[in-house]
This record gives C-alpha cells, structure tokens and sequence, in this order.
C-alpha cells in the first residue's frame, strides 16, 4: 500500500503535547492561527501522499545511476523535487527576509515526518539544506547570507553537510583536510570527504557544501577547525552562476538502504584548492556545524518516526486482508484476518504505541527549540534551550531505534512475504538501519545525555522532567477513569526507575566515569520510554477533556498498552544501568582463533 499521513495524530499531539494550541493563544507564534495550521498540513499531507509517496519504489529499485562524475535520480524525482520547492515546503521555517515562510519549527517538524515517510530517500535531501539554511543564518556574514540564502531557501540550491573523513568519522579531532588563506579574503580547500548525502545530483542547478577544513596554523584537536562555504559552481557579482569549483563527486557508496539518496565520496582541491569561504570565525567552525547538526538530529529523529509509521500503516493494511488460522473467538467461515490473532495485535500495537510516542518526544523537542528562538523573555529562552539540549538525544536515539524495532516487526506482521522484496517491507526495513547510525550513532547520543546533559543546573534539568512526568501520572490517577487500567502504576514505576538511575550516573560520572558509559544506552532507552509513555497518557487526558468519544477512548487505550506492554521494560533497564556495569567493563572480548 502508499501512505496517507496521519493528520489526525500528528494535529493532536501538536496540540496535546507539544503545546501548539497554549502556544498559539499565548502569541508566541505571531499572527499563526489554527486555520492556517490545518491548512498547512493537510496540504503537506496531499503532496507526500500524491507526489513523493510514489517515487519511493522507483528510487529503491533504480537508485542514483553515476557516470563521467555525474548522479542521475531516479526517474521523477526532478519533477516532483521542483514542484515540491515551488510551493515553498523548502523555506518553511526560514526567514522571511530570504524568502521564507517563517513558521515555527513544530510545524515544519511534522511536515518533515511527511516528507520521509513519503520516502525517507527524498526527504534527506531537503533535511541537509534546511540544517544548511540555519547554520549559514546563524553564523555567516551579510554578505555570504545575501548570496546564498535566498537561492537556497527558495529550493533552487540545496545544501550539504561535509564532516566525515577516512580517517576521521564521529571523531573530528582526527580531521585532515585543509584550507589555506588566498589572497583575496578567501581560501583553498583540499582533501575528502566520505559519506555525503546527496554531494552530487542533478535535482538543481548548484549545490552548497559546507565544509569543515583546518588551517594550517590552526591548534589541535576539535578547537583547530573551520567552517567553509565550498559552491559547486561559484557565484558571479550579479548572482548568476560563474566557474565550476575544484571540487567533484569520486564515487558514489552501495548501500543497504535509501537507495534514492545519493551518498558520495567527494575530493576538494584536484587544480589546487576548491574556492571556499569562511562561515564565522577562523578555528570556531564546529561550533557553527553544531547548529547544523542539532538541526539535523531532530531531523532524522523524525525519520524514526517516519518510518515506523509508514511500516505500521503497511503492516496493519496487510493483516487486515492476511487470512490464516482462526482466532479465537473467530465465527465468520474459514480463515481468519490474521489482525484477529492476539500476538498479531501485539505486535501491532506495539508498533503503533512505539510510533506515537516517538512522535510525541520529537514535537516537544521541536516546541522547545522554537521557545528557545522565540521566548518572550530571556528567562523563557534559556529555559527552552536548556530543555531542548536535554531532548536532542533522546529523541534521536529513541525515535531512531524504534525506527528499526517497528519496520523488523512489519516484516514479521508481513510472515515470509515480509523477507521478499514485493511487498515492500522489506524495503523499510532496510532504509530504517541507517537512521541510528548517522548525525551520531545512538551510542554517542547516550554517551551525550549522560556525560553532558543529565548534570546541566546541577541535575535539575532531569528533575523537573521527572517531575512533569509524576504530575502527568498525578492526573490519570485524579481522572479515576477504568479504561486508564493500570497506567498509573505502570508509569510510575518507569519514572522511578529513570530517577534511581539517573541519581546512580551522577554519583558514578564523579566516582567511575567507565560504569557511567556502560550504562549510557540503556538509560537512553529508558528514558525514551518513561517519556513517551507519559505523553501519551498527557495526550489521553486532554482528549477526554476535549469531550471524550471515541478518539479519547482510542488515545487512553494506547496509553494503557504503551504502559502496561512497554514500560514495564523500564526495571530491567535501570537494572542493567546500576547494576550491569561490572560485566560489561571486565569481559574479556577477543577475535575467534
């Protein structure tokens, strides 16, 4: 089957849990009203319905053909990329200075999900240069801004991200390509750079890669490297294109998955330097890519959730007509939908529980960024930034990882037509992987929460968190209502097992910094799952206030099963957190033989 996106879900959780609605009463939007919201996302939804869903086969099966230093996309994807950039989705939350819509970070969040769900391939392309289009306003020049923003903002450049090296992957410090001072202000940029999403395509005429060089005077270590602006063509005085750049495309990588996005290997400095220009200041360039990158972590988190959603959907359409067996309690004649078998709705539930509450986690973290960028006053700015800093890795390790755990369990729902590549399951499955892996794999997003993030103020960043949590529990309680069955309970014993071991990492970051990174990825996991889970029982709760019916009586039964199912994994996690370090730190691993 295509996708439809879930208006419905993604309209209420903006409002239940993100906010939106407080938000927009409160006039931290300006002049956006609910009208305009809907209208928004219903058109989101029509065009990665109608236009994107559709490419998501082609460009698995014909991936990006490169020849003679060229990428060809896959057949529509110029068509549709161009149409797509027309009608604005580019410019959404960019300045409307530069031609932007300026709308707030919430909403471009859940037109993101659309994209990628639609087809997690495409909509890579366009994460990349919004990431771009933010890093560039927050720290380039007037001049650089003038040049680049509006051609990027409208969709006719794109933008890429250059970080990774050979020899220098998720540790920068090892980093070794170069950029020397020309002359004229600007620089040469040699070296390579590996894994770069979509470095090289014919979707637009120019693309706009942003490079991290160091100069050869530059200190050791992260604290050496610059950020450069390196255009595939440079850009004339009256802003028409001008000399191609000494920079190419060498290859292009065979992947796993996302077959529709080019991954390329690309070489700076062939003819004696690529032509670059300084964003920021010299030796402060990661600093200015970090606004990129967190960025692009709520991006991808996103992608988690696209994909689990676009599995889910799948899955649950296939074992509606799927007939084997018969459930019990089955009286129709012959076999049964399989959606009928209770381990079935298990893993059904569980996958649609897992989606709703990584979705939830994101569209906080993305009311928090725009409270950071648009707080009233520098109190509530602060405060939004500080939460936001603690969300970004949660989200992007818990969306990311039930990514995989959804789209594993599609293939299941799916039997062995889920091992063969007609259904398309498959297919999910395989885009899914590399979600948790890059814009920092999962392991460093944990290593992040837990050395830097759960000791901001002193630990009461996490404190306050836990206490959202005990307030939300506080009202299922007060509700009295049976169809909440045990949420409370289940809950509460999640948010105390995130408190006993988050007091643990910060007794052991001081004591045994080695016990505290062996417990990192299940504390992340942990804490993913106390959080979604009170957000979907907040989500019940305001359904019901919003006058019950049967989608109160949907969200509070969610709530419950994420409860009841999910959360009681919650233990076994604070277990291995506090008490599984030892094992881990003392095994001995070696290679067979």
């Amino acid at each position: 089957m295509s996708y439809r996106a879930p208006v419905t879900d993604i309209a209420k959780t903006l409002k239940h849990v993100a906010g939106l609605d407080r938000a927009l009463a409160d006039g931290l939007y300006g002049e956006l009203t609910p009208d305009l919201v809907d209208a928004v996302l219903e058109e989101a939804a029509k065009f990665a319905a109608d236009r994107i869903a559709p490419l998501n086969t082609v460009g698995d099966r014909t991936g990006t053909p490169f020849k003679d230093g060229k990428v060809t996309m896959p057949a529509g994807w110029k068509e549709t990329y161009t149409d797509w950039a027309a009608a604005g989705w580019n410019g959404l939350m960019a300045d409307a200075a530069f031609g932007g819509q300026g709308l707030p970070c919430v909403i471009n969040a859940a037109c993101l999900e659309m994209w990628n769900a639609a087809s997690s391939a495409f909509g890579l392309g366009p994460l990349l240069t919004q990431g771009a289009i933010e890093a560039i306003s927050a720290h380039a020049s007037d001049e650089l801004k003038a040049i680049y923003l509006p051609k990027m903002v409208s969709g006719e450049w794109t933008g890429t991200m250059n970080l990774t090296e050979p020899s220098a992957g998720s540790d920068l410090a090892g980093l070794r390509t170069r950029a020397t001072r020309a002359a004229d202000g600007t620089y040469r940029i040699t070296g390579s750079k590996i894994f770069i999403t979509y470095g090289e395509h014919d979707l637009t005429e120019n693309i706009v890669h942003l490079v991290l060089a160091r100069l050869p005077d530059a200190p050791g270590g992260t604290k050496g490297i610059s950020l450069f602006i390196v255009p595939k063509f440079l850009v004339n005085a009256d802003g028409s294109l001008g000399a191609r750049n000494d920079v190419r495309c060498h290859s292009i990588e065979h992947k796993l998955g996302v077959h529709g996005s080019p991954t390329c290997t690309m070489v700076y400095g062939d003819a004696g330097g690529a032509v670059g220009y300084l964003v920021g200041e010299e030796n402060r360039g990661l600093a200015a890519m970090f606004t990129m990158m967190n960025n692009a972590r709520l991006a991808v988190a996103l992608q988690g959730v696209a994909i689990a959603e676009r599995a889910t959907q799948q899955a649950l359409a296939y074992a509606e007509e799927r007939r084997q067996g018969r459930a019990p309690g089955y009286a129709g004649e012959g076999m049964s939908p399989i959606i009928l078998h209770p381990d079935v709705r298990r893993m059904l539930a569980t996958m649609r529980g897992y989606t709703q509450g990584a979705r939830a986690i994101c569209y906080m973290l993305a009311a928090e960024i725009d409270r950071a960028h648009l707080g009233r006053t520098e109190a509530e700015r602060a405060a939004g930034q500080a939460r936001a800093s603690l969300l970004t890795p949660i989200a992007k390790a818990f969306s990311t990882d039930i990514g995989n755990e959804v789209a594993s369990l599609g293939v299941q729902v799916h039997g062995g037509m889920g091992f063969v590549e007609e259904t398309g399951a498959a297919q999910h499955m395989r885009d899914a992987r590399i979600f948790a892996i890059y814009e920092g794999t999962n392991g460093i997003q944990a290593i992040d929460l837990v050395t830097r993030k759960i000791g901001l103020e002193g630990g009461k960043l996490v404190a306050d968190e836990i206490a959202r949590m005990r307030a939300i529990v506080a009202k299922v309680v007060g509700t009295n209502a049976s169809g909440f069955g045990r949420t409370a309970s289940r809950l509460t014993e999640a948010i105390d097992s995130l408190e006993r071991a988050t007091a643990h990492l910060l007794a052991a970051l001081k004591s045994d910094p080695a016990d505290a990174l062996a417990g990192a990825t299940p504390y992340a996991r942990l804490f993913g799952l106390a959080l979604g889970g009170a957000a979907l029982a907040e989500k019940a709760l305001a359904e019901r206030e919003d006058g019950g019916g049967e989608a109160a009586q949907a969200a509070t039964a969610m709530a419950r099963f994420f409860a009841e199912n999910l959360s009681p994994a919650a233990p076994g996690l604070e277990a291995a957190v506090t008490e599984g370090a030892e094992s881990v730190n003392d095994l001995a691993l070696q290679p067979a033989g």
